[in-house]
């Protein structure tokens, strides 16, 4: 792939201030609240106001479940704010499709995001017939297992290698007064990890067949029962975490207080805030240790239509400026995610980011559900799964009939 050089991409940013003569407040709305990802968007933040503007932080905490009907209802209420976090995929797609959403192609074309931003699955997430409108910020990848060392330690077991080892090492855990795997009670937490089962256990080509073909007699197959038995482990392995954010869970693997969590690589801000080294005090495994492969989620970040040139002008500064060189390491770094180009320096990386880079360069890669169902879908199928894990009465076999059902539907 052709890369335009880090110097020329800094002399665009450089040439930023050009425009400053209206130096303008931008709010910028996103659900980033826990400790690594506050420590993550400082750096979006610091990077925009070096421009001159000013970055207004419009967090909102509670998760993308909670945040998106707020940023939806203020878009379609004409209360916009001038940019606005949504995940790769479709989530924003009926907002441009009423032309709510700004066209950011005139500025991916002049500074070649075609060229640098990779995978291009990412940028054609942005693309509605041909025209783009968002900018894709990093890639995030669901499939990881976060173990800690100590509670493997305190239990007398080693740490697992793969999801069938820790398993089986959940009673030694339990023996020991620890969970053996720690949960959260939001309704995408429980969903992503059935999908992160199904990926690394019935493999990509079923999730495949599954979610982008909609099969529905692949969902009720052997391959997914077979998840779905995986699944009822898990929720047993849960039972007793109490938890209801997805970051108070990982605090349950930092401290030793949990063996493990399923959870996307953005769990590496928390060990690093927490002041955790990867390999000495915690344990990744990508795909579970079973499939070593990562999907291309992520974050990306739109701008809401706005009758207002110096708002206009501030929008298309900030995509300009999270898409740099440095603002994308600077950000990545500590969010825990990959970037979005292929030209940037990882040499800090820790080692569980560098197996992510590793897996997405041999291209060893999924698209995410975000990007292959419609948001009444994936409500749907978080509805079905909170259920599930939360209804021990519920048999793997009944879960999996609502599912097929599901699946036969989906959008």
């Amino acid at each position: 792939m052709k890369f335009r050089s880090m110097a020329a991409a800094l002399a665009a940013t450089v040439a930023l201030p050009a425009t400053l003569a209206q130096a303008t407040d931008l709010e910028v709305t996103h659900w980033w609240t826990s400790g690594g990802e506050a420590a993550a968007v400082a750096e979006f933040a610091d990077a925009f106001n070096a421009t001159g503007h000013k970055w207004v932080d419009g967090a909102i905490a509670g998760g993308g479940s909670t945040a998106r009907p707020i940023m939806i209802s203020r878009i379609t209420g004409g209360d916009p704010m001038g940019a606005t976090q949504f995940n790769h995929g479709r989530q924003a797609e009926e907002l441009v499709e009423a032309g709510m959403m700004r066209d950011l192609t005139e500025i991916a074309e002049a500074e070649n995001w075609a060229e640098i931003i990779n995978p291009p699955s990412l940028l054609e997430s942005c693309t509605l017939d041909g025209r783009i409108y968002c900018v894709p910020v990093n890639i995030h990848s669901w499939q990881w297992l976060w173990l800690s060392n100590k509670a493997f330690a305190d239990a007398g077991v080693d740490v697992p290698t793969n999801w069938d080892e820790f398993v089986a090492a959940a009673p030694a855990l339990e023996a020991a007064g620890k969970i053996p795997l720690a949960m959260g009670q939001q309704a995408w937490q429980t969903a992503g990890a059935f999908d992160v089962l199904m990926v690394t256990l019935a493999g990509p080509e079923i999730f495949k067949k599954v979610y982008d073909d909609k099969d529905a007699e692949t969902a009720g197959g052997p391959e997914i029962a077979r998840v779905f038995q995986a699944a009822d482990d898990a929720r047993k392995m849960a039972a007793e975490s109490k938890v209801q954010d997805w970051n108070q869970a990982t605090n349950m693997v930092i401290t030793g207080e949990a063996g493990g969590q399923i959870m996307g690589d953005w769990a590496q801000g928390e060990f690093q805030v927490a002041g955790q080294v990867a390999g000495e005090d915690y344990t990744c495994l990508p795909g579970l240790g079973v499939n070593e492969i990562i999907s291309t989620d992520g974050d990306a970040f739109y701008f809401p239509v706005v009758d207002d040139e110096e708002i206009t002008a501030a929008q298309g500064d900030l995509a300009s400026v999270m898409v740099a060189p440095e603002t994308q390491v600077a950000f990545n770094l500590k969010k825990g995610s990959l970037p979005i180009r292929g030209d940037v320096d990882l040499s800090a990386a820790n080692d569980c980011m560098r197996k992510g880079l590793e897996i997405l360069a041999s291209g060893n890669t999924i698209v995410s559900v975000n990007q292959l169902l419609d948001p009444d879908t994936n409500t749907q199928k978080e509805d079905l799964f909170v259920e599930f894990f939360n209804d021990p009465s519920i048999t793997p076999e009944e879960a999996q009939e609502r599912f097929v059902s599901l699946i036969e539907n989906a959008g």
